[in-house]
């Protein structure tokens, strides 16, 4: 049986599980959760190392330990290889692939490998694409650990977009960072959240985690206004961009 957000949390700490492990599941039952085998860590870690696109030049350019303080490494790796594993579940950004990437969820590494974030990505991944996950990852390293688990529920239960709760300022930060430090042209979703965070309007990470629907509802829909207003001004950023759908002014 689903636990609800104002039951007891399962893992016997008496405080409510939204107010406990909401968004950390994993951490409750692991495997059960991920759907995975014991040996699905040492599956992913024995992936072959690969360097398509620009990765090898973006890895090279970015000292993570002075950029975040934390001494990790990032290790790419094919995306169809990974995904032949059976072992792929929920990761970041669900749902229709970003032209063939995803940082794959830390929990299934930790363990094996704590220092290194693993990233799969297909041989034809984009500059715009490379960024976005590295965003990512420098987010997480930099402090903003939203668990994998959280945006959705969340997203569903207070009524706003997810994008809101899987792009926090600091994914804003860093890839505005990002796209400036290797001259990368971004497509025409990120050129929206880079344009967000330049406004100061996407949420912090900490207000996320908080899970306040009190403060993120009223955010969040400010965000929603302040798109509205700026349609015009948005569609001039990203008409030329990829992904580009055409303009959204004044459409229902």
């Amino acid at each position: 049986m689903k636990t609800g957000r104002n039951d007891l949390c399962p893992c016997g700490s008496g405080k409510k599980f939204k107010k406990c492990h909401l968004g950390r599941e994993d951490e409750l039952a692991p495997a059960k959760s991920e759907g995975l085998d014991p040996d699905s860590a040492k599956k992913i870690i024995e992936l072959p190392e690969v360097w398509y696109g620009r990765s090898k030049e973006m890895i090279e350019g970015l000292d993570l330990q002075s950029l975040t303080g934390k001494d990790k490494r990032i290790r790419f790796v094919d995306l169809k290889a990974y995904e032949a594993l059976g072992v792929s579940g929920r990761e970041r950004d669900e749902g229709p692939p970003r032209e063939g990437s995803v940082m794959i969820n830390l929990n299934k590494t930790k363990e094996l490998a704590p220092d290194t974030i693993f990233v799969a990505i297909s041989p034809k991944v984009g500059d715009s694409v490379l960024v976005h996950q590295l965003a990512h990852v420098l987010a997480y390293l930099g402090g903003a650990d939203i668990p994998y688990d959280l945006a959705n529920p969340l997203s569903l239960e207070l009524e706003i977009p997810v994008e809101h709760l899987e792009h926090p300022m600091e994914f804003g930060q860093w890839l505005n960072y990002l796209a400036d430090r290797f001259n990368v042209a971004l497509d025409a979703e990120d050129t929206i959240v880079a344009y967000l965070f330049r406004n100061e309007m996407l949420l912090d990470s900490t207000e996320i985690m908080r899970m306040d629907p009190k403060i993120l509802k009223p955010k969040s829909d400010k965000m929603l206004r302040f798109l509205s207003e700026r349609g015009k001004d948005i569609d001039s950023l990203i008409c030329e961009r990829e992904g580009y759908i055409g303009s959204q002014v004044n459409k229902d």
